[in-house]
């Protein structure tokens, strides 16, 4: 498989996604912008969905690791949350028409987009947990935070994300209160 033909077609596809929408976006489209034909497009994948699962799925790859990359783990806990939020944020940032489009496209999906989010919200929970097993963590009283808590942090900063882009906002205007929620759900008790 042509590597650079996949990415050509994700490049084309979160370009028609900013400009258009999801839901108005087609394969006609993807591939125009492209620059290829049909027949590449289903070389690649069986339809817009599948298209769009396999670049989410990078995505929240390429974001797990931009996130770990940003992260001193020797660094005092509270530091380290900031360091994670503010990676976070900016990978938000760099690409607001796709992370609104995941937050609310992907659910009417079905079955795939389903495992997709799943798949993801695992992933960034292991990311979380091995984040919060650290040398400054453990240094600071805390630990591994529970997957529970994860998630009701993870859950609360996607939604945040998709009202502030919604609105026309920028995820850096309300970094600081995801600092603040962060620190509150994952560091350690009294």
């Amino acid at each position: 498989m042509n590597d650079s033909f996949r990415q050509r077609l994700f490049d084309a596809l979160e370009e028609s996604i900013a400009e258009d929408g999801y839901a108005k976006t087609t394969i006609a489209d993807v591939v125009r912008r492209a620059r290829t034909s049909r027949r590449t497009f289903y070389e690649h994948f069986s339809s817009k969905d599948d298209c769009f699962v396999a670049l989410l799925t990078e995505t929240n790859a390429e974001q797990i690791r931009q996130i770990t990359a940003a992260v001193r783990p020797d660094a005092p806990w509270e530091t380290q949350v900031r360091q994670a939020i503010e990676a976070w944020v900016a990978s938000m940032e760099s690409r607001p028409a796709l992370t609104l489009s995941w937050i609310r496209d992907v659910p009417a999906l079905g079955t795939s987009a389903r495992m997709l989010q799943r798949d993801a919200m695992e992933h960034f929970v292991d990311m979380v947990q091995a984040l919060s097993s650290s040398a400054g963590f453990l240094a600071g009283g805390g630990g591994p935070v529970s997957r529970q808590r994860i998630i009701m942090l993870l859950g609360g900063l996607r939604e945040l994300t998709a009202i502030t882009v919604e609105g026309g906002g920028r995820m850096s205007d309300v970094a600081e209160e995801g600092v603040d929620a962060a620190i509150a759900l994952v560091g350690p008790r009294a």
